[in-house]
């Protein structure tokens, strides 16, 4: 037998691998979720300017166009009345 696997065997390896990483990741999406929800209940921050916050946040982790970022910032800002 071969020590190669075969294309089902990748599909299975890989279905279970993703499946626990899944899992484990869940409670997290759900403290997410929670945090979300705490800030728009308190009236800390609207959906909107919590979606807003999020783009700014991956533009700046993912190193995007500085301009860009300043434009959802100024867009932030005066939402928020900073």
């Amino acid at each position: 037998m071969s020590n190669k696997l075969n294309k089902q065997q990748y599909v299975e390896n890989f279905i279970k691998s993703f499946a626990a990483v899944e899992s484990q990741m869940e409670p997290f999406k759900e403290h997410k979720r929670d945090l979300r929800k705490e800030y728009v209940e308190n009236s800390w921050l609207t959906r909107e300017e919590l979606s807003m916050a999020v783009k700014a946040y991956r533009m700046l982790k993912n190193d995007d166009d500085l301009e860009k970022f300043n434009e959802i910032f100024e867009q932030v800002s005066k939402t928020v009345g900073v």
